[in-house]
């Protein structure tokens, strides 16, 4: 007899009101995988994209799907199986993940579920001091953050560039965050100021006081000023807004210096950037769980938080989905799971 479990799926591609609270069988082990009891999820950009059918994209980049779809990569939860000759993990164990990304977004059961499978080396061991529903916030934007920032930890090229993207050192450099109040961009912000840069957070008005909060040392209201006739001689900006627009941070940054893109879909300023002597790069987040246990300590000690925007139970998923479309987002929107 096939269990059952609670899932948020949807059998079209379309707004918020195609997510549905439903049963669902619970996921099956494969070899190397371990199953876990999910306790918190969360929203990111991904997701909504493909309940939305990756509209934006050019269509022969729009996935087809095979529905029903349960989405969510991130989750935060306890080991309630583990595959035969997996080891290093303990029935009960609490972890947390990002889930198959971005190879499983077009159709697998994923985390906004009572139970999702996950390769073993993308799981990470969850900080004891925080709660399920930071640690779920954490994985695709601490993960985002890291690889752009500390460490690759992949050889996967991103299709927008030929070559792979490299860190750069950030101690004692400045570093401006655009987006910084955003799921990617408040622990980037965190990652950098851990890393001993001077951090200029771009964000409206309204985040200002979480943003110095989080340790910026400078705050710009975007809605106020343009950053570009603010600062000059940057060593790194990282754009994680992205899109056309970051071509104005070029004549922010002095020559040697960097300009990182969350977002490049629509960038067209490399021939501009090669002008001034600047390195534009981006790279695809992928799941790692090693990386995850590296960042749980900062996690752990509250060097890094996860800021979160709002909570929903699992069967309002489809009014987080709605809380996303509104964007402004604050840190992240998290699904609690009963």
């Amino acid at each position: 007899m096939t269990q059952m479990m609670k899932a948020a799926r949807q059998h079209t591609f379309g707004g918020p009101e195609v997510i549905v609270y439903e049963d669902a069988p619970v996921p099956e082990l494969a070899p190397g995988e371990i199953r876990i009891r999910v306790k918190a999820a969360s929203l990111n950009p991904p997701d909504w994209y493909l309940r939305d059918g990756y509209r934006a994209l050019p269509p022969e980049w729009q996935p087809e799907g095979s529905f029903p779809l349960i989405l969510g990569t991130d989750v935060s939860g306890v080991v309630d199986a583990v595959a035969e000759g997996v080891t290093g993990f303990a029935l009960g164990e609490e972890v947390y993940a990002m889930v198959r990304f971005p190879e499983g977004m077009m159709g697998q059961s994923m985390g906004h579920a009572d139970y999702v499978t996950a390769p073993a080396d993308q799981v990470g061991r969850k900080p004891a001091t925080i709660p399920h529903a930071a640690a779920a916030g954490a994985p695709m934007s601490l993960l985002t953050a890291w690889q752009f920032l500390i460490e690759l930890g992949h050889e996967v090229l991103n299709p927008f560039q030929a070559e792979p993207h490299v860190p750069v050192p950030l101690k004692g450099k400045r570093v401006l965050v655009n987006g910084a109040a955003g799921g990617v961009g408040h622990l980037a912000l965190q990652v950098a100021k851990w890393q001993g840069a001077h951090v200029i957070a771009v964000a409206s008005g309204r985040h200002g006081e979480l943003l110095r909060d989080l340790g910026a040392d400078e705050v710009v209201d975007y809605t106020q000023a343009k950053v570009e006739d603010l600062y000059r001689d940057l060593d790194l900006v990282i754009d994680c807004v992205g899109g056309a627009p970051a071509a104005r941070f070029l004549e922010t940054l002095a020559r040697g210096g960097a300009l990182f893109i969350v977002n490049p879909l629509g960038f067209d300023g490399h021939a501009e950037a090669s002008r001034r002597g600047i390195t534009v790069s981006v790279t695809q987040v992928r799941s790692n769980g090693a990386q995850l246990d590296a960042a749980a300590s900062l996690l752990g000690d509250g060097t890094i938080r996860v800021v979160i925007d709002s909570e929903f139970s699992l069967s309002e998923a489809a009014q987080a989905h709605a809380r996303a479309a509104k964007g402004h987002i604050q840190g992240k929107i998290v699904l609690k799971i009963a």
